[in-house]
């Protein structure tokens, strides 16, 4: 088949990867811009981007897709039988949903109809969700509202959302390679989604990783797993952001308000949470590297009853 591939993250790129390794023929991959990151505000290629130049299949960024003729012209004299997304960015406007002689398809990261929309694996882990995985999907006008044609699941149990993001690329892009040829042979059953039973994964933003410690910890614990590698979570300690990379629930329970330090060892800090504890292992003070709660505790003082977040 002839495809086309639309993505922009990492996730993406190892969908791309799987589906030109597949022997069908990827005539262009298109992406989102490049972005300036960093301090530097040097522009840096998107995932999709890199990926694409490394196997050597030409590169489209449009800025918009949408009453965009230059870019629907370059597809159409291409002419593909397929068009493949995961994780582009923006919703394919009709023009470039009807273009293609067997449709578009997407591979996206939850359960469908559940966690539709732009963070469906750290939705899952921060809603405390067992179970997740890959949904192959006909694409509709909709938020991921189309047909499903495949799934595949795997649970979040101990995951971070960036250990889980790549092992969902990888199912997904093997998902996709496994069904292409029943996709192309039109023998795939499309199952309509029910919509009474859909949710939503809106966008993780930076402010969604401040801790809130008269939660539980197995919320917070959940939080901290969700929001890795970005933003991170995060509280403060002496007016400066403190973040934490990994904490454990423990069974304790303490009268304590929500972020007093209750407990630390050579190993461990256990702060107060919603009546329970929570055990940070892994913290972050500002300037410094990522290190374990003991590393931090030889170089720093932190006294029980110090409360973190005032």
């Amino acid at each position: 088949m002839k495809t086309v591939f639309m993505g922009t993250p990492e996730l993406a790129a190892t969908v791309l990867r799987y589906l030109a390794e597949s022997g069908h023929e990827v005539g262009y991959a298109v992406s989102q811009p490049d972005k300036a990151k960093n301090r530097g505000k040097k522009m840096q290629p998107t995932p999709v981007k890199e990926e694409a130049e490394r196997l050597g299949i030409p590169v489209l960024q449009p800025e918009k897709i949408r009453d965009n003729e230059e870019f629907l012209e370059t597809l159409r004299e291409y002419n593909p039988d397929l068009i493949v997304v995961a994780a582009y960015g923006k919703i394919l406007p009709k023009s470039i949903l009807d273009l293609p002689r067997l449709g578009c398809v997407n591979v996206h990261g939850s359960l469908l109809p559940k966690y539709r929309g732009a963070a469906p694996v750290q939705r899952s882990i921060i809603d405390g969700e067992e179970i997740t995985g890959v949904t192959l999907m006909y694409m509709a006008e909709g938020m991921d509202t189309g047909d499903m044609l495949a799934k595949v699941e795997t649970t979040t149990a101990g995951k971070t959302s960036d250990v889980l993001m790549n092992e969902i690329a990888e199912l997904g892009g093997k998902l996709l390679v496994d069904k292409l040829p029943e996709l192309e042979a039109g023998t795939l059953e499309r199952i309509p989604q029910d919509d009474a039973l859909a949710t939503y994964a809106p966008m993780i933003f930076k402010e969604e990783g401040l801790i809130d410690f008269d939660k539980s910890p197995e919320v917070i614990e959940r939080l901290i797993r969700g929001v890795q590698p970005w933003p991170g979570a995060y509280t403060t300690l002496d007016g400066e952001t403190f973040k934490i990379w990994a904490a454990e629930v423990t069974d304790k329970k303490t009268d304590k308000p929500g972020g007093t330090v209750v407990e630390t060892t050579a190993k461990y800090i256990d702060v107060a949470a919603g009546g329970g504890v929570l055990r940070l292992t892994e913290v972050q003070a500002p300037g410094k590297k990522r290190m374990s709660a003991g590393d931090y505790l030889r170089g720093n003082r932190l006294e029980t009853g110090k409360r973190l977040g005032e």
